[in-house]
């Protein structure tokens, strides 16, 4: 009986959160090791269904750098990085596409429909829903006062626009959308995104309620290594400055600040190793993480 309670009162707690959420978009990132574990993998497909029958609209852009990488080494492509970006050559760009569209985004749409519900799978080439144009990345000088050199990254874009029709019209049918972060330019190619980027650009145009970013970390910790729990988007740059946001962390939260710029009412970098970490962040007091508000 006490476990039944405790059941029910699981359920109570979450009551306010699903009438808040009804009817709103969330934009879920989804990457890391919640994409490699078979039972997180699972989890995350149930915990997204359980939000679209509760009246959410869960909309999903996933990673797949891993996989792209694991497929690279068979064709005896060495990958290469400049300041974290992937060079994206002709010949990449061809294996990003395949892997990213034709094999991690179809494993996830089969997924959450063998766990029962209804997804379909986008590239943001699909209905020019993810429109944009080479990215400019700039050298660091190694030598003070010298000018910064344009850098090649080849085939690697920028969000311009979100053309968000496709997904309203998959909204009204009652679809889950999972999308690869592949855009299209002008000329028709093909442009490999930063999922992040991707999630944050589409969050902003659909004025989504939340976008979350799993990843393999906790959240943004302080000086001292505590979790904080809340950051204003006001105080990243300083945060940023003082060195308590550092490393791969710096344009998580850059994004989630562009996305609440845009549009988005707050957002959130969970840890995605934690069973169930969506439900945990969004429909209990103390929630998960670290939310970054306006």
């Amino acid at each position: 009986m006490q476990q039944s309670l405790a059941r029910a009162k699981v359920l109570i707690e979450a009551l306010p959160y699903i009438r808040e959420f009804n009817q709103k978009t969330v934009v879920i990132k989804y990457g890391g090791h919640a994409m490699v574990d078979e039972e997180l993998k699972k989890n995350f497909a149930l915990d997204v269904i359980l939000m679209k029958y509760i009246g959410l609209n869960p909309v999903i852009v996933h990673g797949g750098g891993p996989q792209i990488n694991r497929f690279l080494e068979k064709m005896r492509i060495k990958p290469s990085y400049i300041q974290g970006m992937r060079v994206t050559d002709g010949e990449t760009m061809d294996v990003v596409e395949m892997v990213l569209v034709g094999k991690v985004n179809k494993e996830i749409v089969g997924l959450i429909n063998h766990c029962g519900g209804r997804a379909v799978g986008l590239s943001g080439r699909d209905g020019d829903l993810v429109q944009a144009r080479k990215m400019t990345l700039l050298s660091r000088p190694e030598v003070e006062n010298a000018p910064p050199e344009l850098i090649d990254l080849g085939r690697v874009g920028e969000v311009t626009r979100v053309n968000p029709e496709v997904l309203r019209t998959l909204d009204e049918k009652d679809f889950i959308p999972v999308i690869a972060p592949v855009g299209v330019g002008e000329d028709g190619q093909a442009y490999n995104i930063n999922a992040d980027l991707v999630a944050g650009a589409i969050a902003a145009r659909l004025n989504a309620v939340k976008l979350i970013l799993l990843t393999d970390v906790e959240g943004v910790k302080d000086a001292d290594g505590r979790l904080l729990s809340s950051i204003a988007k006001d105080s990243v740059e300083q945060l940023i400055e003082d060195g308590v946001i550092q490393g791969g962390m710096i344009p998580k939260v850059r994004c989630c600040r562009a996305a609440l710029e845009g549009g988005v009412t707050k957002a959130h970098i969970v840890d995605g190793r934690q069973e169930h970490a969506i439900l945990l962040e969004m429909f209990t007091h103390e929630g998960i993480g670290t939310e970054i508000v306006q």
